[in-house]
């Protein structure tokens, strides 16, 4: 029996779950809000019951979750984890989290992953697993290791545009700055200071490793303009 890692407090990992046999984890943009507001409602050492969240969840695409004075009232959590990024792909989700709770991690992803697979099914009319396994999990060494992940999780949209890019480079450097900065399902745009979901991120660390919004697209933008440089030869370490 394989023997599970120990994922340590104050610690950054890259998890990834997917899909079971890589299947559509999400249908429409309604399964994509349920999966953002489970982000924000699951990380929560308290137990949850979404049915009673539903006045929440409604005005999730109009308020942005913001923590700030005029925000809606939402109580006060007992976080498992920072999501400091997140990135939704047809079937799996990057998420790059600091577990601030022993076994925060794994107890945030069973409370995810059991609570949208309930969803899905339920509204989709079907049974079993939803995502295959257990999560995938990479320790962040050092703040290279951290900016690199910080652009393969957000650059991860591309494929939705433009399939080939790793094996052919990318060949319309403009249009895919512009679709990775408006795409709403992921908290690349939050880094840029766009408050698409605000309260889902906590962001604060590192906009100070990427020396803020600026330092992010700038990031971004240089990583990207030097793939466009390389064809098939995409390969990157993030272990």
């Amino acid at each position: 029996m394989p023997v599970r890692k120990t994922l340590t407090n104050n610690e950054i990992y890259h998890v990834i779950i997917r899909g079971v046999a890589d299947m559509p984890i999400f249908k429409n943009d309604q399964d994509r809000y349920r999966a953002i507001f489970s982000l924000y409602e699951f990380n929560n050492v308290n137990p949850v019951v979404m049915r009673e969240r539903r006045g929440h969840r409604k005005r999730v695409k109009n308020i942005k979750i913001d923590r700030g004075p005029s925000s809606v009232n939402f109580e006060k959590r007992d976080l498992f984890v920072e999501i400091l990024s997140f990135c939704f792909m047809p079937n799996h989700i990057h998420l790059l989290l600091k577990q601030i709770k022993d076994n925060g991690i794994t107890q945030f992803m069973r409370k995810l992953g059991t609570g949208y697979a309930g969803y899905f099914n339920k509204k989709h009319g079907r049974k079993g697993y939803l995502f295959q396994g257990r999560f995938k999990s990479t320790h962040i060494q050092n703040e290279r290791q951290l900016r690199v992940v910080f652009s393969y999780i957000h650059t991860n949209p591309i494929s939705l545009i433009d399939p080939g890019w790793k094996e052919e480079g990318i060949r319309n450097l403009g249009k895919i700055i512009k679709f990775l900065e408006n795409y709403n399902w992921s908290s690349y745009g939050d880094y840029l200071g766009k408050d698409n979901f605000p309260s889902i991120t906590d962001r604060q660390f590192l906009l100070e490793v990427m020396q803020g919004a600026d330092g992010c697209k700038n990031f971004i933008d240089d990583w990207l303009k030097y793939k466009k440089s390389l064809k098939n030869n995409y390969k990157i370490n993030i272990e």
